[in-house]
């Protein structure tokens, strides 16, 4: 058996597959430009020897490691500047490895862990860049045209040693420089590719690894998004859902704190410096990767870093044909658990080893509604209802699926997006499937954090509170688990706790969504924390500027600590984005709050802020107030036929029995109408989120027209007569 020394480079053709698949014969045509005028040419100009060609990649020897360094260059460079005309994703880019090692001669071919490690460090290479082994830097440093950046030392796949690498810098203003840590090469960390599982048990393993027992801190991540390598925009769900899944399965390790997706997306298509995100997100370990998609091929590049050297602790390549991915993943996950030596509690184990789904189509309908939930747009939110149910159609036991779906139902449901879903219907959907995601999947965090708001809402306080606790028991670190755990607290009445809760949440989401920050602001104005919930509930209102519920908790903190300009600029500005904001409106929308203490405080500081007490100010005498025996008597079983405040035609059929039906040019639903004391109430599942809408009556004096009387109620100005 003849060895020898050898410099061994390592080329392949990013997104070959997709390339080809697109435009097979452009692709073919384009690839032979780029090899006869200027690959081939580069590799005889530097005295390279071609082992092998693999359809979209190349073998090739060098005896000088120089050589080999620098005929990578001067590829990289040419290709970088070739084919300006056509288009950027039909563009063919390059990945190059590099090593020198002991090879195995075998004729005309070559063999050995000096090959091996070189294809390593090709798929490590960036598109269009250059990765290099320890061993070639120690040759080649400053005597090539080129700079280095150290990378660490980086685990590969079946190499049994780590392997110190470096990434060659191109800029002639870095040739033989060393330069300190830019970012890693986009191979961020690897998981399964259906449901992120496959790495999850290997990155909480080497995590409890590099702590040290005696610190009581907990290790914190941060997970990036991963990148999208396949090539067009239209796979970014699939990456985006890739990190989502890693990010929720971690987030179920109790030893470990996981920052939320809302923080870690800022960094999406962004460089980012280990040290920098340390600071920035409060982190220990930072996980990356990238996600490669072409046919029923699957390529998942990823890494572990230490956040504070920038080290990369563990990396490794994973390439699975999407059919054979289930079939394996529970011997992966062991396998990596075995050889770390890790021990998950027995319930962490049960959750990281069960599969999400069977069924590769109903996982992508599942990650398409994802991307579509996430924009908020009431036409993505109808798109969402769809992909979901299309992944349930073909995975009936799909319980992620489900507890998407109760997620955005409740979403609309609480925002009265009647376009998307009528608000019983929202609310019932919501219920079922949140009920269904807990059949399924009783381990799952999710679905109970939904129901907690769900219960809340409905006024099941100390059910919404078992449900929230179990949700953070099952999820320590997901943030919606804790947020709901703040919210049913706060409203419960038990404010300290809550405020705990909204803590955790912000410690693990440094960058809350605007929603959560409402949700975070209301908790801190309920417990006292006038300061706190002012910056929360500012933050919020720079994120969205043009929502009228973050002006109503900012003129409510503002008038409780005193500051009454900015009071009553608030309550200039919802009278503004809604006009007929009103304090009985508020009362309504605050009536899920258990201490009604909580309730008149928030409803006093408005009132002070300058909130009118009934819409557009409405001012009714008191000597024209019927009673309630009045209103009775005028109202059940009549119509009432007449115009709202601002001219639309509008009318009411109430039978004896308080059935009642309301048209409008805008509204139709069916409720119920019941005198309370001197207020007539209109209650209906349709409208208010099935609360009772109570107000006055009062006969008209003086109207120029036939229309006798008005009522008004916290949505509503009615003038109208009764019709025989």
């Amino acid at each position: 058996m003849e060895r020898r020394l050898a410099a061994i480079l390592v080329v392949d053709v990013v997104g070959y597959s997709r390339l080809m698949g697109e435009d097979e014969a452009g692709t073919l045509a384009r690839l032979k430009v780029c090899r006869g005028e200027l690959i081939d040419p580069a590799i005889e100009r530097f005295h390279g020897r071609i082992i092998k060609l693999m359809g979209d990649g190349a073998l090739i020897e060098f005896a000088s490691v120089v050589d080999a360094v620098e005929c990578a260059a001067a590829i990289q460079r040419a290709m970088s500047a070739h084919d300006p005309e056509t288009a950027a994703t039909r563009r063919i880019q390059l990945r190059i490895g590099i090593n020198l090692g002991d090879v195995i001669v075998e004729g005309d071919d070559l063999y050995g862990d000096g090959i091996n490690i070189a294809a390593r460090l090709e798929a490590m290479a960036e598109p269009g860049g250059i990765c290099v082994s320890g061993a070639a830097f120690d040759h080649v440093a400053q005597k090539a045209g080129v700079g280095f950046e150290g990378l660490g030392e980086l685990r590969l796949k079946n190499i049994t040693n780590p392997v110190r690498a470096y990434r060659v810098v191109l800029d002639p203003a870095a040739a033989g420089k060393i330069l300190a840590s830019r970012k890693r090469p986009s191979v961020r960390t690897a998981v399964s590719v259906i449901g992120g599982l496959l790495l999850v048990a290997a990155i909480a393993a080497t995590i409890l690894i590099q702590m040290n027992p005696a610190t009581p801190k907990r290790p914190s991540l941060a997970v990036l998004p991963f990148a999208n390598m396949s090539g067009g925009s239209g796979d970014t769900y699939f990456a985006d859902g890739i990190t989502e899944d890693l990010i929720t399965e971690l987030a179920k390790l109790s030893a470990v704190d996981v920052i939320a997706r809302n923080s870690v997306f800022k960094y999406k298509d962004q460089p980012a410096q280990p040290k920098d995100v340390a600071r920035e997100l409060g982190v220990d370990f930072i996980v990356e990767g990238s996600v490669r998609r072409a046919g029923d091929q699957i390529r998942i590049n990823a890494q572990f870093i230490d956040a504070a050297s920038g080290d990369v602790l563990w990396a490794d390549q994973y390439d699975r044909k999407a059919a054979g991915v289930f079939s394996v993943q529970d011997e992966v996950v062991s396998a990596v658990i075995a050889a770390l030596g890790i021990k998950p509690t027995v319930a962490e184990t049960e959750i990281l080893t069960r599969l999400p789904t069977a069924n590769l189509e109903a996982y992508d309908y599942y990650l398409r509604g994802e991307q579509a939930e996430r924009s908020g747009r009431r036409p993505q939110l109808r798109k969402a209802f769809e992909f979901y149910a299309k992944a349930v159609a073909l995975d009936p036991a799909f319980a992620d699926a489900y507890a998407a779906d109760a997620r955005t139902a409740v979403f609309v449901w609480r925002n009265v997006y009647d376009d998307v879903l009528p608000t019983p219907v929202a609310k019932k959907r919501a219920y079922e499937m949140a009920g269904r995601a807990q059949e399924l999947n009783p381990r799952s965090s999710q679905p109970y954090a939904t129901l907690a708001v769900l219960q809340c809402i409905d006024g099941q306080y100390d059910q919404a509170i078992a449900s929230a606790r179990k949700a953070v028991g099952l999820g320590p670190s997901n943030v919606d688990a804790q947020i709901a755990l703040g919210f049913v607290l706060s409203v419960a009445g038990q404010h300290a706790e809550a405020v705990a809760a909204i803590a955790t949440a912000q410690r693990l989401d440094p960058n809350l969504s605007t929603t959560d920050r409402q949700v975070a602001g209301l908790v801190l104005l309920l417990h006292g924390d006038f300061a706190g919930a002012i910056t929360t509930l500012e933050q919020a209102r720079a994120d969205a500027p043009g929502v009228d519920d973050i002006h109503i908790l900012l003129a409510a903190a503002y008038t409780a600590a005193g500051q009454m300009g900015e009071a009553r600029a608030a309550a200039a500005e919802i009278l503004r984005l809604f006009p007929p904001s009103n304090v009985e409106n508020y009362r309504m929308s605050f009536s899920y709050l258990r201490d009604s203490r909580d309730r008149e405080s928030l409803l006093g500081a408005l009132g002070k802020a300058g909130i009118p007490q009934w819409p557009f100010d409405f001012q009714g005498n008191e000597k024209d107030k019927l009673s309630g025996e009045d209103v009775s008597s005028l109202i059940l079983g009549h119509t009432l036929r007449g115009k709202l405040y601002t001219g639309s035609p509008a009318i009411m059929q109430i039978g004896r029995d308080g059935k009642m039906i309301y048209r409008s040019a805008t509204l139709l639903y069916t409720g119920t109408a019941f005198v309370d004391h001197d207020r007539l109430c209109q209650q209906s599942e349709s409208a208010a989120l099935g609360r009772p809408d109570c107000g006055f009556v009062y006969r008209r004096s003086t109207t120029g027209d036939e229309l006798a009387y008005v009522y008004v109620n916290a949505t509503s100005i009615f003038y109208f007569s009764l019709v025989n």
